[in-house]
């Protein structure tokens, strides 16, 4: 089958690679329908190794160096591992990317997202830029008759939003703000505002994710190269700042900026992937008494997705900005996403 393969920096083929195996012990093979060019693809291209182990076996999969991309997909079951109960071939899913042992402390405490052997498909395990892919079945989750299948690409992106938002606690009448309106950030405020947010504030300086954040449901979009965004916010908010807030960019500067606009006894949320350290000043939280979360992926959000998106609670068009077939996903794909990432937010990919 044809597959886009990681070799190495700068290096992603569509080559011929050999049809997976047939599924282990509790395992499933799927057909891919749609997946989606994750920001995580992203870094492999530009800077990897990033996530992919290359100077030893990953210790869960086994894997090293070439991995076959892609962990935002969904599709039809095909086979069965032994074992496997409650699927049937032919059934349309989305898959969890967090495979993991299910032994550590924190896959037995139901925090896998946790685990300390944590292998995401696609980077450390052959993931769904390609026809066929073979994942964990308790990974799987079933969408509903009737179920978009471009929708099942944006899932997985929609998860680590809703996830964040969980962490945040009940977002019912409380004033949000969302530092970035990339994918995860307008997956973010989706979720908040399907949470029940009074308003969400996006923080954004890309016109056209200016214009995408309204589309899908900013009450406000504030630029900080054109206004003082902590007045703003404070003027929108009875002087107090906001009661919640999500830093969706991994920015040491957005991180500080994303404490800075919560209310006292506020909670910030961070999203973000950060590549360096900061040199933050941890008294503002003592003396303010912030709270600032850590959020990792998802776990189990999955199924809340999936029912927000069947009931229109989500509605996922706005997020797909390019529709392309794998032997364009260089090309059409992740170059366009490094050279016109203002006016792109999800490329999903069909390897049919």
């Amino acid at each position: 089958m044809r597959a886009a393969v990681w070799h190495g920096r700068q290096d992603i083929r569509v080559e011929d690679v050999p049809l997976p195996a047939d599924p282990p012990p509790g395992w499933v093979q799927i057909r891919v329908d749609w997946c989606g060019i994750c920001g995580s693809d992203l870094h492999e291209y530009v800077a990897g190794p990033v996530f992919i182990p290359v100077e030893k076996p990953h210790p869960l999969t086994g894997i090293q160096g070439q991995c076959i991309l892609g962990h935002e997909f969904s599709g039809a079951i095909v086979k069965l591992g032994a074992g496997v109960s409650g699927f049937a071939p032919g059934e349309r899913i989305a898959a969890d990317a967090c495979q993991h042992c299910g032994t550590c402390y924190y896959c037995r405490s139901g925090l896998y997202n946790l685990c300390e052997k944590l292998a995401f498909t696609g980077l450390m395990n052959n993931g769904a830029f390609a026809e066929l892919v073979n994942v964990p079945a308790e990974l799987l989750y079933k969408l509903p008759a009737g179920f978009p299948v471009e929708a099942g690409a944006l899932i997985e992106p929609l998860a680590v939003g809703m996830h964040a938002v969980k962490k945040a606690g009940s977002l019912l009448g409380q004033n949000v703000v969302v530092v970035g309106a990339g994918t995860i950030g307008l997956c973010t405020i989706m979720c908040a505002k399907a949470a029940g947010a009074a308003q969400v504030i996006a923080l954004e300086m890309s016109s056209a994710r200016k214009a995408k954040a309204l589309e899908v449901g900013a009450s406000l979009v504030l630029d900080p190269k054109e206004c003082d965004v902590l007045a703003e916010i404070r003027a929108r908010t009875h002087g107090l700042g906001a009661d919640v807030s999500f830093e969706c960019i991994g920015n040491k500067h957005t991180a500080k900026l994303a404490i800075d606009v919560i209310r006292n006894a506020g909670k910030s949320v961070l999203v973000g992937i950060f590549e360096e350290p900061s040199s933050f000043n941890f008294f503002e939280l003592v003396s303010t008494e912030k709270q600032v979360i850590g959020a990792l992926a998802y776990n189990g959000e999955f199924a809340d997705v999936i029912a927000f998106i069947a009931d229109g609670r989500l509605d996922v068009k706005p997020l797909i900005t390019g529709r392309i077939g794998l032997e364009d996903i260089v090309g059409r794909g992740f170059e366009e996403l490094v050279n016109n990432k203002e006016h792109n937010v999800k490329i999903i990919v069909s390897p049919h």
